[in-house]
């Protein structure tokens, strides 16, 4: 028997006037409509982007290499750089490194760096951790100037009376101490020091563990990623300075290897033999001794940084995420 009631028929339901049609939603293993499959096309051009920008990058490196070990017949046949040399010659790099001023510049540089980015990372950290402590002593006055000195710079006139006032002129100081804690590095390393859990703080407290026992044996083992990476950040910024030399040391004896590679290499300032070295009989080029100094003030950074790449990721994302 059939039922006396009549299923009407099944009609579409229109959409409203300017609605738009609802689209099936797709499964999960299925692209969003907004990444379409890339063409042949787009991976070629996005392929030969990178590859110029590769070349941009490498080429003049390579040619700055390539000119400082070049020897003087290629450099006067190719008329400055040099592509590639058939007769590689280290006398450019001996000249540079057998004494002088050069040699000179480049002890005071590695000497500046090491011990200021050793004094930077003690302050930074010790300011860091006292500040991650909300119940340490004037922690929100010290904070908000940690933050004003961040937004708001003295500027060079004030920096450098300041140093003249201090009796820091032609003082290797004055490259240290201005700069010695960097507020952004102290907001960072604050801030991976707040994801450390207070648990186990608290139980270090309990054990009977101090605050410098507990920096020392707790927070900072947990902490390598970001002290890497603060620490590659002070020792880039101590190794390039070069205008804090220009204004405050005034004997060129004194001068870092920046601030040497600038008078020779940008300022095109000739290099004799009272520069290099008063053995040297025969100099190389002007321009493969230059090359070879910039090579020089490159080389230790392209070393250091592969070590410390691994901890980037980690110590720049650090407090970005919560949670």
């Amino acid at each position: 028997m059939t039922s006396g009631l009549v299923t009407p028929p099944a009609t579409a339901v229109r959409p409203a006037s300017g609605a738009r049609p609802r689209r099936p939603r797709s499964g999960r293993g299925e692209r969003p409509s907004w990444m379409g499959e890339p063409s042949r096309l787009g991976i070629g051009a996005r392929g030969l982007v990178l590859g110029l920008g590769c070349l941009a990058v490498v080429v003049p490196f390579w040619a700055v290499l390539m000119t400082s070990i070049a020897s003087p017949a290629e450099i006067t046949r190719a008329g400055g750089f040099v592509l590639w040399t058939r007769e590689p010659t280290l006398d450019a790099y001996q000249a540079v490194l057998s004494g002088g001023i050069v040699t000179r510049a480049l002890i005071v540089s590695v000497g500046i760096t090491v011990v200021g980015t050793a004094l930077s990372l003690v302050a930074t950290i010790a300011l860091a951790y006292a500040l991650s402590r909300p119940g340490s002593l004037l922690h929100k006055p010290i904070l908000l100037m940690t933050l004003f000195t961040l937004l708001f710079n003295p500027g060079m006139i004030p920096m450098y009376l300041t140093v003249k006032q201090l009796g820091l002129l032609d003082n290797y100081l004055a490259l240290i101490l201005p700069v010695l804690v960097n507020a952004f590095n102290v907001i960072v390393m604050r801030a991976f020091f707040l994801e450390i859990p207070d648990e186990l703080l608290d139980s270090a407290h309990i054990d009977g563990a101090g605050e410098l026992r507990i920096l020392l044996r707790i927070v900072l083992p947990l902490s390598k990623a970001v002290v890497a990476v603060i620490g590659l950040f002070y020792a880039v910024a101590y190794w390039n300075a070069f205008f804090s030399a220009m204004l405050y040391m005034q004997s060129p004896e004194k001068w870092p290897l920046q601030l040497v590679l600038r008078t020779y290499v940008v300022n095109n300032t000739p290099i004799g033999s009272d520069q290099l070295s008063s053995n040297l009989e025969n100099l190389p080029p002007q321009i493969s001794v230059q090359m070879a100094i910039l090579v020089i003030s490159i080389l230790p950074i392209l070393l250091i940084y592969p070590f410390i790449q691994k901890h980037f990721a980690k110590g720049l994302m650090v407090g970005a995420v919560k949670g």
